[in-house]
């Protein structure tokens, strides 16, 4: 099982001279590699990803065995809501005054484009939004805006903005606490002795491996044995059993999911409640989300908080322009534009992190990616082709969701995002 996509953030676009592709040469090059199909869906063929069976949902088919991403067929209708039948999770409630999200005229070079980028890769979802805006809005494979799209790793972020919110209200102390500090039933345990800095950092020096050991934390955390899916799955008791260490605190950048699953326990601890009842508090009613969200949870109700938020696509772009409004939303700070500069900025405490040092083309910092050396842009990122970036200072946003993290397309979404940062 692979949670982070293949195709991790890379360099962006030094400026938009090097955005070489017009409407009509990107096009015309699309065209001729038989890239555009007639559903209008992708550079691969619509039905594989479902279309002749109405995109199903579930474990996959009657005749073999359960699984959650293991069937292309199933990956549109499971990851627009058929998560939802298969795992426990909590609604997070919409208020209902959802902030305004009007429709303003793109250039045509900027809609262009993006209608040629949106046919040509496996995106169920494409929106570009400036100021509030929206400047472009396509779905594919049978998708609607009223669907919920699942986020993968882009989950992270979203705790990352929960976490900064805790720490605006004082419920979170310093970042040089322990996760011990607030959860009492991590005292005396490799997670509970790490710095919350180091595990908002991806630095927690435990010996943990993204690709080596999912069985070791999804199976037990959220999908359970083959036999018995999502029965018997607890989040808190992995992180709490981990004791595999590598190396001291602060070292070096490890993506992984026992960070965040930690910091998940931290906020639950301090509030009292379910991260689901924090964010529909203090994040997604005072944003003025427009949909319900969701968030997949352990058998015990505990969020799996690094993966398994799933949103309307208007509403995803509303989490980005908080960050582009520096964690302001009309007259209402949501998160302080304190914590949204310490998501872009990095300290001495922070340098294994660092634009070059995290990756060699790529920063991290407090659950986002940073494929620009100066924190211009923010990128959540997630499996399968899930992404939004930010450009702070045009407060640009372009998020997508998508079946599939294949072929080159990343390189074609930040030249597409540049374009439309310019635009």
């Amino acid at each position: 099982m692979t949670w982070e996509p293949s195709n991790t953030p890379g360099r962006c676009p030094m400026n938009r001279r090097q955005v070489l592709w017009t409407s009509g040469a990107w096009a015309a090059c699309l065209a001729t590699a038989g890239c555009v199909t007639a559903e209008g869906g992708s550079g691969i063929a619509a039905e594989r990803w479902g279309a002749a069976q109405n995109y199903p949902t579930g474990w996959g088919p009657p005749d073999q065995p359960p699984r959650w991403e293991g069937y292309p067929a199933y990956h549109a209708g499971n990851f627009s809501g058929g998560f939802e039948q298969m795992f426990r999770h909590n609604v997070i409630r919409a208020g209902s005054s959802p902030s305004p999200l009007l429709t303003s005229r793109s250039t045509g070079r900027l809609s262009a484009n993006a209608e040629a980028y949106a046919r040509a890769w496996p995106i169920t979802g494409l929106l570009i939004t400036r100021d509030g805006e929206v400047r472009f809005e396509h779905y594919n494979f049978g998708r609607t805006p009223e669907m919920r799209l699942t986020s993968w790793s882009m989950a992270k972020s979203v705790t990352s903005l929960l976490f900064g919110i805790a720490l605006d209200r004082e419920l979170v102390r310093d970042l040089d606490d322990t996760a011990g500090d607030y959860v009492p039933s991590l005292t005396g345990t490799l997670h509970g002795s790490i710095k919350l800095r180091h595990l908002l950092n991806m630095s927690s020096g435990a010996d943990v491996d993204h690709r080596r050991d999912p069985v070791r934390i999804d199976v037990p955390a959220i999908l359970g044995r083959t036999a018995a899916r999502a029965a018997g799955t607890d989040v808190e008791r992995v992180v709490r059993g981990w004791r595999d260490k590598r190396e001291e605190a602060g070292i070096r950048f490890n993506y992984n999911e026992l960070c965040p699953l930690t910091i998940g326990m931290v906020i639950r601890s301090v509030s009292g409640g379910s991260l689901a009842r924090f964010a529909q508090d203090h994040l997604w009613q005072p944003l003025g989300a427009e949909g319900d969200a969701t968030w997949l949870t352990d058998s015990l109700g505990r969020e799996y908080n690094c993966a398994g938020f799933a949103a309307r696509l208007r509403d995803w772009a509303r989490l980005g322009q908080l960050i582009a409004q520096n964690g302001r939303v009309a007259n209402r700070q949501i998160v302080s534009a304190g914590w949204i500069e310490a998501c872009r900025t990095w300290g001495e405490q922070d340098r294994q992190v660092a634009y070059g040092a995290a990756r060699s083309d790529t920063g991290y910092k407090n659950f986002f990616w940073h494929p620009s050396p100066n924190g211009q842009w923010l990128v959540m990122n997630g499996a399968h082709g899930q992404r939004l970036a930010v450009d702070v200072n045009s407060r640009t946003v372009m998020v997508q969701t998508a079946v599939s993290s294949e072929g080159p397309w990343s390189r074609d979404f930040y030249a597409l995002f540049d374009l439309a940062a310019w635009s």
